[in-house]
């Protein structure tokens, strides 16, 4: 109890960590239910359907932001695609922030040859131009599909948490009580799960947040030139489709404009989080946003 009240102080203490949170559990909800929101929209039928309804319809009460070039309500597609776009995030993020957090603390924890070699690998992967591998791997790769997008976004994105999280990783294995611990015969294991990991859940947190919102945008730059997955709808895809049919010209806005106003909620979210989670745990930082 006495933990969840002090996480609970922490996310109301700092306004950009709360409106953050707000905002992103938000999101989070409305791609959970969309399944359902899709099913009110299309009142017994699939409101993505192919032909669904007459096409390129205005925003209406009956279709709030009209319907697309093949009829389909451009709501619930969105709604959908922004599920999707989560799912891609969660994935390559989870799977960035474990490796990262795997090579951070061998690296900043051993130190030595061993944080040597670990570091100038991380930098080496760091320094690859990764959205041109992408370019390249997506479009000689057949049947592509969200999963194994979100694994490729994934190898490029974990050197960036890696390299955050080591630095704190070297600044904690110096403090007194990591030293009292190695005294008192702690294995590495042990003085990592128990004396550095719990310092460093802020972090990983920022690290997981900036490699999942990378991890989104860089589907949606894929999306935008043609070569993202073909199987499902993101928001990128959305957007490329706009795009590529001139919708803007044709009055139908709300196909380009709405995906571009979630990417735009979703990143706002994120980097308040980020922000908040470092401002709260960060004296120095704590000091300049008071000031």
């Amino acid at each position: 109890m006495k933990l969840v009240r002090g996480m609970g102080r922490v996310f109301t203490s700092n306004w950009k960590l709360t409106t953050g949170l707000v905002l992103l559990l938000l999101l989070i909800l409305t791609a959970v239910t969309s399944p359902l929101i899709a099913s009110a929209v299309g009142g017994g039928q699939d409101p993505v359907a192919i032909a669904a309804y007459e096409k390129w319809q205005v925003p209406s009460p009956d279709h709030w932001l009209g319907t697309d070039q093949f009829g389909r309500d451009v709501f619930a597609m969105v709604i959908g695609a922004l599920a999707v776009s989560l799912k891609v995030g969660a994935i390559a993020g989870v799977i960035s922030t474990i490796a990262g957090v795997l090579m951070a603390f061998i690296a900043g924890y051993k130190g030595g040859a061993v944080d040597g070699v670990l570091s100038t690998f991380t930098d080496m992967v760091l320094v690859v131009p990764s959205f041109p591998l992408l370019i390249a791997l997506s479009a000689y790769t057949k049947n592509v599909g969200i999963t194994q997008v979100a694994l490729m976004l994934a190898v490029f994105s974990w050197p960036f948490a890696a390299r955050t999280i080591r630095a704190h990783v070297l600044s904690l294995r110096a403090r007194p009580y990591v030293e009292l611990a190695k005294v008192t015969k702690f294995r590495d294991l042990e003085i990592i799960a128990y004396e550095l990991l719990p310092n460093m859940l802020p972090y990983i947190g920022v690290g997981f947040a900036s490699s999942a919102l990378g991890a989104i945008f860089a589907l949606v730059g894929l999306e935008v030139i043609g070569l993202g997955p073909g199987e499902t709808i993101d928001l990128g895809k959305i957007i490329f489709s706009a795009i590529g049919t001139g919708a803007l010209t044709l009055g139908a806005w709300p196909m380009f404009v709405a995906p571009i106003l979630l990417l735009t909620l979703l990143f706002a979210a994120l980097n308040l989080c980020n922000i908040g989670l470092e401002e709260v745990y960060n004296p120095r930082l704590r000091g300049v946003a008071g000031a």
